[in-house]
């Protein structure tokens, strides 16, 4: 969702349907040793003192404009919701990622609480309705396009958050960190982190029935923008096909409003030039606008993880990623634990099979994802050491191992545990209809 494109758009040289793919064939998947780590952390934004009001867009305003004086490593963009979001620069080591993140979030907070407000890891915002705070067109030809298919567009871009994390493509050969290996990984992987990580089983303040509300929003919201492709041997090849024939959302101009096609895919849009040919920089703007679960943008950004509770929530997904698919030994284990889930998908591209809707829905309770979550979360923590890990990072993702994966639960119930309490009142009577 941070992704910044240009709106301006002078004369450029058109593309073909052959430049295209060859475009995407060479740099969807930048293949090498496994050096560099990233991690997006996206935050609601919510009054300090009294969370369930909204926050008005004056007071947002002000304080993004307070930010921009914030003297920050990481790039700070804002959501078309008013959420923030600080995405690092690729990191040598698990513990330059969480350092430099850390110390932009501790700066951002301090302004934040002068100004009355605070960030909450939350999936997807248990109280409010989407209200979008950014007037652009790129965010007024998305909402068109994504309203087409429902009201789940607009609770994506408006109510959402994540932590995305992102790691190197891996080799070129194969093995366990070679290239194919790391792309399969991630999308069988990625069910059990949706699992694991769930933190949004509320909307409108009463249960949604899903653990991820939020990865029910991107299922919804439908298999051209926000699925993945076939998976297969040859990555490269079914992620340009993929491409190719994404619709397209939007058409940009330099003034006015911008062109939503309808149906229109981004092969079609090479061969038939119209309304105008297509460019390197459509082309460029056309790959930001799909929401795969993992998006191979040279290196593998993993989507499907819910924003986590308290200021450092976010360091346990990142710690358990970058673990699992850097260590040789923890990729191994993870490989052979999530290999028998892979069945579920009934070979449907993710997110839209069985194995992530009962990933979103039941979480942990799903014997087999609990299983699954053991095996990976355990491999991680001894793997930790080996990436050069803090006490402070692994006793996090102990304690995460405790009180969530090995009892079959995820953050999500705790906030079902809590509306329970409340519902009951102190002394354990219904006090709600």
């Amino acid at each position: 969702m941070s992704d910044s494109v240009s709106g301006c758009i002078r004369p450029r040289t058109a593309v073909s349907e052959a430049e295209v793919e060859a475009l995407v064939h060479g740099i969807c998947f930048k293949t090498g040793p496994p050096r560099r780590l990233g991690v997006e952390v996206e935050w609601l934004v919510h009054e300090l003192r009294a969370p369930r009001l909204p926050v008005t867009p004056e007071r947002l305003d002000a304080v993004y404009a307070a930010l921009e004086t914030v003297p920050l490593t990481s790039p700070l963009t804002i959501e078309p919701g008013g959420q923030l979001e600080l995405s690092s620069l690729p990191a040598a080591s698990l513990m330059e990622c969480i350092g430099t993140v850390s110390a932009d979030l501790d700066a951002v907070r301090a302004v934040l609480r002068e100004h009355g407000l605070a960030l909450v890891g939350l999936g997807h915002d248990p109280w409010q309705t989407p209200r979008r705070f950014l007037r652009q067109p790129r965010y007024d030809a998305m909402e068109a396009c994504l309203d087409r298919t429902g009201p789940a567009g607009r609770f994506m871009m408006c109510t959402s958050a994540s932590v995305q994390v992102c790691v190197d493509a891996g080799y070129e050969e194969p093995g366990p960190l070679g290239h194919v290996r790391r792309w399969w990984l991630a999308h069988q992987l990625g069910a059990v982190l949706v699992a694991a990580f769930a933190n949004s089983p509320l909307a409108g303040d009463r249960p949604t029935g899903w653990r991820s509300t939020r990865q029910l929003r991107w299922a919804q919201i439908g298999t051209g923008r926000a699925g993945g492709p076939p998976l297969d041997t040859d990555p490269r090849g079914t992620w340009t096909r993929h491409v190719l024939d994404a619709p397209v959302m939007c058409v940009r101009r330099d003034g006015g409003p911008w062109d939503v096609p309808e149906g229109l895919t981004f092969r079609e849009w090479t061969r038939t030039r119209a309304p105008r040919p297509p460019t390197r920089e459509d082309l460029d703007y056309h790959l930001t606008t799909l929401f795969p679960p993992v998006r191979p943008r040279g290196h593998l950004e993993l989507r499907m993880i819910d924003a986590q509770p308290g200021d450092d929530g976010w360091m346990v997904p990142l710690a358990v990623t970058a673990a699992l698919f850097d260590d040789p030994e923890a990729t191994e284990t993870a490989y052979r634990a999530v290999k028998p889930l892979a069945e579920r998908t009934l070979g449907r591209p993710a997110p839209h099979n069985p194995l992530y809707r009962d990933a979103a829905r039941d979480a942990l309770t799903d014997p087999e994802l609990r299983e699954a979550a053991v095996t990976c979360f355990t491999a991680a923590l001894a793997a930790l050491p080996r990436l050069g890990a803090t006490t402070e990072v692994t006793d996090a993702v102990a304690a995460f191992l405790e009180r969530h994966v090995l009892r079959g639960r995820c953050p999500a119930d705790d906030l079902l545990d809590l509306l329970d309490g409340a519902s009951r009142g102190p002394h354990g009577r219904e006090t709600r209809s």
